[in-house]
Parts: structure tokens; sequence; C-alpha cells
């Protein structure tokens, strides 16, 4: 199939594609060339409205089609973003500002991972019984909730916007969907790759806008029963505080300030080069991201020495370039608020080691916004640098000298999204992973995703978990059935 971008986009609702009801749009830009490169809906409750009537009536009929024919269909849609890899991946790299071919690898294979993990996945799920005794037996009915609200972020656009949709709709949910306004593409096309593949008009409805004027109108609306969302505390804590009044079912992913703890008796040379994916990968752009690196004293200056070499051998550039380890930051607004985060390290008394400043590739991309990858050095736990998030490619070392003291430096902060530890003793490891205040754990790896696993984090990282069973579960209303013997 052919996957056209209008310069203008338009929403998808009810199977068909229509521009917002107000008449009204908002810029579209390529963050590596600063220029403008379209226009998406700036849709608001007007709009919503329209999609939440569709999906109402698209509900009772999608909510009792055989979990086989659900397969059958998001299976094809798994299927046909994976024939689209190169068109989808161009259209994430130009709206997003990441290497093109970190796209293909990563974003769009993730994409139609998901709808292929929760096609299959539905067709497994299980309740639970418990008899008692000689008395009665229960058994518990999952059932779908009805129109439910799905909101992503920019970092990983079509990634998590299928993260929350796939399961949604294997659930037998209809869906609102609110991408980002900053990458809208791949949701656009998204939704003609689920009108070829088959979905009814209806069960997934796909509307463009900014937070405050969409994004709340789907959360404030009260046909829309639950509210999943990716994106930033603060964001999650204006939705919670408009869901949670309404009694509405909420899954929060919110931010992080994830630490790496690097011990001496690790694997050196692994290690090394894991920290530098985890640090960089995506701009730093990512909320698994360790941004936060504790080494061991003893190979503190080692590390450093070593670290700050291999970082600043990274390419920043044109993200259509393969050569390029780096592309641009997602948008001029982020751009600039990183470069505000590095500007109050200098101020705390941080020692910029390397990076600290922005770029202007040659070329095509010599207005876009990019900015060298940043380590900072000589900042304590307590302040804004390594307590507040800056989703960024910019790290801070902090060395440590026993455990006990990883620990503390590990678990100074308000999030509590992930944690990734290096060494090679399995009694430090399981120690680590016990204390530590997060939601994953990575032990000598990073990003090793097992779509099974629960995802999410403590603290003001979230609430909720996301993935596998837990995803269907929060998609789903559990009623108890008590049958007497």
């Amino acid at each position: 199939m052919q996957l056209d971008i209008p310069y203008e986009l338009e929403n998808f609702i009810g199977g068909h594609f229509i521009g917002p009801l107000s008449g009204k749009f908002i810029s579209n830009i390529n963050p590596a060339t600063a220029s403008n490169v379209g226009q998406i809906p700036d849709s608001d409750e007007k709009d919503v409205e329209v999609a939440v009537k569709s999906a109402q009536k698209a509900f009772p009929e999608w909510s009792t089609t055989s979990l086989e024919k659900r397969f059958l269909i998001l299976n094809r849609i798994a299927e046909l973003i994976d024939e689209n890899n190169e068109q989808l991946a161009l259209a994430e790299t130009n709206d997003n500002g990441k290497p093109l071919w970190l796209s293909k690898k990563t974003d769009i294979y993730r994409a139609a991972a998901n709808f292929r993990f929760f096609a299959t996945g539905i067709m497994h799920f299980a309740t639970e019984s418990h008899n008692m005794e000689d008395q009665a037996v229960n058994y518990t009915l999952r059932q779908p909730i009805g129109v439910v609200g799905c909101i992503s972020p920019w970092n990983l656009p079509l990634y998590l916007f299928t993260w929350k949709i796939a399961p949604a709709l294997a659930a037998g949910n209809c869906v609102i969907a609110k991408p980002s306004e900053v990458t809208p593409v791949t949701a656009f096309l998204l939704g003609k790759i689920c009108k070829e593949a088959g979905l009814p008009d209806g069960v997934l409805n796909i509307i463009h806008g900014t937070g405050p004027s969409c994004g709340e109108a789907i959360v404030k609306h009260p046909e829309v029963k639950a509210i999943s969302f990716t994106g930033s505390t603060k964001a999650g804590e204006r939705i919670a505080s408009i869901a949670a009044p309404m009694f509405k079912k909420l899954s929060l992913e919110l931010g992080g300030k994830n630490p790496t703890i690097i011990f001496a008796d690790c694997d050196w040379e692994k290690m090394m080069t894991t920290t530098i994916q985890s640090s960089f990968s995506n701009q730093g752009q990512i909320c698994l991201c360790g941004s936060r690196i504790l080494i061991e004293s003893s190979v503190y200056e080692k590390f450093k020495k070593e670290f700050t070499q291999r970082t600043k051998e990274l390419t920043v550039g044109d993200p259509l370039l393969e050569t390029s380890n780096q592309g641009a930051i997602v948008s001029k607004v982020h751009f600039d608020k990183i470069l505000n985060c590095i500007k109050i390290a200098k101020e705390e008394g941080g020692n910029i080691l390397c990076g600290g400043h922005s770029l202007s590739p040659e070329g095509r991309c010599s207005n876009g916004y990019f900015i060298a990858p940043t380590i900072i050095e000589g900042l304590g736990p307590d302040c804004k640098t390594n307590t507040e998030e800056i989703f960024g490619p910019v790290v801070t070392l902090q060395p440590f000298n026993n455990l006990k003291e990883a620990l503390h430096l590990a678990n100074a902060n308000q999030y509590g999204l992930a944690c990734t530890v290096w060494t090679q003793d399995i009694t430090t490891a399981n120690k680590v992973a016990s204390k530590i205040e997060t939601g994953i754990v990575w032990i000598n790896c990073w990003l090793l995703r097992d779509l099974r696993t629960p995802f999410g984090g403590l603290k003001n990282s979230g609430v909720g978990r996301e993935g596998g069973w837990e995803a269907l579960r929060f998609f789903t209303e559990a009623k108890n059935v008590c049958i007497q013997f």
C-alpha cells in the first residue's frame, strides 16, 4: 500500500479522515531542518465528541467479536507495519529527529511487535476460578471497559502509541487515541494501515491536537472510562486531578531520572559500550535512559576518562545519514529547555567534561536543533541537575565508596522508573535489585525487553503497569461470578 502524507493531516474518526471541525491547524516542524513541513489538526472537544460517538456506536459489535477475528485483524496491522517499515521510519525520523537507522531498527519494528504480541496474547488470556470446597465455585469474567483514551508522547511516537492501542483493541475496547502534536505523522499513517487491515469503522479513532485543547477533552469526557497516558509527571498530575474524581481507571507512565550503578568488578567493555547507549540513545530522549551514572570510586577516574573519550567520538548530524549516531532534539522548545538545564548545571558548580553546547551540522541541517552529548561531574545528589528530569543527551557522574552509598545516591530522587546495575557479583546484584526504588532493574544489560513483563515505575514515575497480562487486565473489568452447588 502507498502511505501518502498530505500537507494537511486529518483526524481518523469513524473510519474516515476528516479535518478539525474548527478549521484550525498547527504547524509541523522538522527538527533537523527547523522547517515547516505540514499542518496538523488543532482539535478540541467538538472533535472528541464526534469520535466518542463513533466509538460508542462501534463498541457493541467489536466487544463481542471473536478472539480469533480480533487476532486476524490486529496481526494484519502488524504485517502492514512491517511491510511499510521504510516509509514509516522515514516519517518518524523527519518528525522526531532521531537517526533513520534507529527508526527502522527499533521504533517501527517494535510498533509491529506490539500489535503482534497482543494479537496473540488475547488468544491466551485466561481468568481465574476459586473452588470453595463443597459449597460453591467462583470464576472471574474479564470484560472490555468500553471507550478508552490512549495519549502517547513524542519520544518514541509509533512505538509507544501502539503499545497502548494494541492491548486496548485486543481486549475488545474502542479507542480514542491522541499522539503528540510534535510527532503526528506515523499516527496518521497508522489510521490508513488500520483501515487497510479491515479494522471496523469507529473501533480506533485518532485525533490530533495539543494537550490542553484535545488531550484534556478526552480525559474529561464522561464516556471515556479509562485513560492510559505516557508523558511528563506534570501532565500526569493534571490528568489525575481530572480523572480521579470521575473514578476513571488510570495508567500513568511518567518521568524518570534513572541511575546506572557501575561496580569495579563489572565486564568493563560490555558496560562501557552499553552505557554509551543507555546515556545517549535517541538523543537521551527515552524515559529509560540512565542520566545519573554512579561509579565505584576505585574505577571512577578510569571510567571518566574512557567514557568521555568515547562520547566525544559520537557523530551528531543529519539523521538521514547512516554515519550519524545522534540526530536532532525533537523541538525548539525542548532544545531550549535542555540548554537551560546545562546552564543551571554550570551555575550549580558542575564541571562540563564534554559537550554542553549546541551544534550546527553542515548542509540541510544547519538550522536544526542539535546538542552535543554532555557529561557533567562535581554535583551532589540534591541539586536540580540530579533531581529534575532533563530528557536529553546530558548525564552526570557521581562516585560511591560502597554498596550502601550507591543505594543512597540511587534512591535520592523523586523518580523510580528504571535502574541499570553492572557487577559480576550475583549477591551484590540481588541486593541492589531488592533495595533499589524502581519498577525495572536491568543487571548487566539495558533496554532488554520481554513484552510479557510488567512495565512501569514507583514514586513520581507513575501509577500502574503496562505490558503482558498487566495491560490486558487494565483494559478489562473483572467480574466475579459465584455459583453455589
